[in-house]
């Protein structure tokens, strides 16, 4: 028997990234954070979201001026 992949919701996601969820659905549609639709609505796999956090991390930001 398969096993499930877990997931999260858009609501679960931007409560841990602390961005609203309108701006979750944004980077989803923008293809910018890995989801997926499943039911009309767009649902994230836990492994994907947490390799995606920590390469946030990493992004260069551009400088200040």
């Amino acid at each position: 028997m398969k096993k499930f992949i877990e997931t999260f919701t858009v609501d679960e996601v931007a409560r841990a990234v602390k961005l609203h969820p309108y701006t979750i659905r944004r980077l989803c549609r923008d293809g910018k954070i890995p989801a997926f639709k499943f039911g009309g609505q767009w649902r994230f796999d836990v492994k994907e979201i947490e390799k995606w956090g920590k390469n946030q991390g990493k992004r260069k930001w551009p400088k200040k001026r």
